[in-house]
């Protein structure tokens, strides 16, 4: 019995053989990239860090009470990136990308925006599908060269329609 089975052991690992060299594996699929969708949006940030040089421990925890929402029309380039300005809420004006990374529903960025006599430097970091996005923001306003106000939020959003005409 002992012989029989090791005579027959090699058998099928030619026939496996064989079946494996006569055909080419298929081609592998390309993934969809997944794109933002430009629309009406609404956008909701926590505030959960608040520091200026003089901040005090009752204005840190008011500020950690902080809850902002908003409904925009977000703008969405041809390759999904959206308008940073939109992004940036009130933490900046008229920003743009220092520097953008959107692959396989991942985000990471910094913007350079205007913010009243200084600027503000936002970093961004997150998931998105084509209707959601979940970030974390960091932003550091700058005035005279000197550091005046950092603030991080938890940021969520979700596309739900098209905008107003």
């Amino acid at each position: 019995m002992r012989r029989m089975i090791c005579a027959a052991l090699p058998l099928p690992m030619m026939l496996g053989l064989a079946a494996c060299g006569g055909e080419t594996a298929p081609a592998p699929q390309e993934e969809k990239p997944i794109l933002l969708q430009g629309g009406q949006w609404e956008i909701t940030r926590k505030t959960t860090g608040y520091n200026t040089p003089a901040v005090t421990p009752e204005e840190y925890q008011e500020a950690l009470k902080q809850v902002g929402e908003d409904k925009v029309c977000l703008a969405v380039d041809k390759d999904g990136v959206p308008d940073a300005t939109t992004l940036a809420g009130d933490e900046g004006k008229d920003c743009v990308y220092k520097d953008k990374m959107l692959r396989k529903g991942r985000l990471i960025a910094t913007l350079s925006c205007k913010a009243g006599k200084g600027t503000s430097e936002l970093v961004l970091e997150g998931n998105y599908t084509d209707d959601t996005m979940t970030l974390g923001t960091t932003m550091t306003k700058m005035v005279g060269g000197q550091a005046v106000l950092r603030t991080t939020h938890d940021m969520t959003a979700r596309r739900v329609g098209d905008c107003p005409a």
